[in-house]
This record gives structure tokens, sequence and C-alpha cells, in this order.
């Protein structure tokens, strides 16, 4: 599988990539079976330089990787529409901001099931205030609810950010752009501000 970077809105900094998975684990895991692509949204988390993740063993698509193992994982970051209206000039054409990251790589099933359920559960409250810390009662229904479960692990081979954030405009039209995204959509904005 291959993915389209224009370079220009690569990361300019692969923490900043890392970054937008950290903070969007809600991912879009895509593999292809018989020719035709099969995709599912999961939560995926960094496990150094490979991914872990799990989908309900329901799901018929973690059976088809003992025959085809690569996979495409795309982690969405904040997008927004961009009206000619913010610019204030014309002429002017509309486009969309957006920040993705897509990795590809082999998938392999994973024994341990509790482990990567327990540290992606741990990875998300990470990003909350207050976290939650499972109980023993928690561990125990976790435990219960495994049977129904399949987790995975990516072994990362390529990965390609696009980070689209208006950087070919001048810096008045970026300014209003930004101002823009502050009031609707300040993730967008503050992505924008460490461009």
């Amino acid at each position: 599988m291959s993915v389209h970077v224009f370079p220009r809105y690569a990361a300019k900094d692969p923490k900043q990539a890392a970054e937008l998975i950290r903070q969007n684990p809600f991912a879009l895991v895509v593999s292809t079976v018989d020719g035709v692509p099969v995709a599912t949204h999961v939560p995926v988390i960094q496990d150094g330089n490979t991914l872990l993740g799990h989908m309900a063993r329901a799901n018929p698509h973690w059976r088809s990787w003992e025959s085809s193992p690569d996979v495409l994982v795309v982690f969405s970051g904040p997008h927004g529409y961009v009206s000619p209206t913010v610019y204030a000039t014309d002429p002017a054409v509309p486009t969309w901001d957006y920040a993705a990251v897509h990795v590809t790589g082999r998938v392999e099933l994973v024994d341990d099931t509790l482990e990567v359920v327990e540290r992606t559960v741990a990875a998300l409250e990470s990003l909350r205030s207050p976290s939650w810390e499972p109980t023993p009662a928690s561990r125990d229904r976790f435990a219960a609810l495994l049977p129904g479960v399949v987790a995975f692990r990516v072994h990362v081979h390529t990965e390609k950010s696009m980070f689209k954030l208006s950087q070919d405009i001048d810096a008045e039209r970026y300014a209003r752009v930004r101002a823009s995204f502050a009031a609707e959509n300040p993730r967008l904005a503050d992505l924008m501000g460490g461009s």
C-alpha cells in the first residue's frame, strides 16, 4: 500500500506525528482481502516502533490478516473547511486544512489481549483529567470480556504525515484562517500556531 504525501505538508518534526497519533488514537485500519479493501475503526496506540490495537472478535476483518498481513493505519487529526470569506480577498478558492498520519506495516495477532486493552486504557486515560484507574472489579470485568476481543500489533514499515495548514498563503490570510479556526476549531488553530 502506498500513500501520497506532498513533501511541503509533511511533519517538520517526527514528534509532531507521534503527538497526533497520541491525541487521536481512534484509527482506521485498512487491508485488502481478495482484492477488496476492508476497513475497521479501532483504538490504536503507539508502542515504541510498533502500534497496538484491539477489535471485536466478531469482526471478520482480523481473520484475513493471516493471508494478507499488510495494513494501512490512518490517524485523523483536527480538520476544517476554509471558506474564501475568511481570506477577505478576491479571487479566492475554498480548501480544507487537516492533519493526518498514515502508517503502513505488517500486522500480527497478540496473545496477551488483557495487557493490550489495559495499555490502551492507560494511554487514553493519560489524556484526561481526572484520569480513571481500573479497580480489581474492573480488571475482572475486562477479563470476562476478553474472549470477545482480538489484540494485534503492527510492525511499522512507513509513516507519512500530512499537516496541510494553509502554509501556501500569505501571512495576513494565514492569520485570518487561524483566527477563524480559533473560534470554531481550536485544536486545528493550535496546530497552525505551531507551524
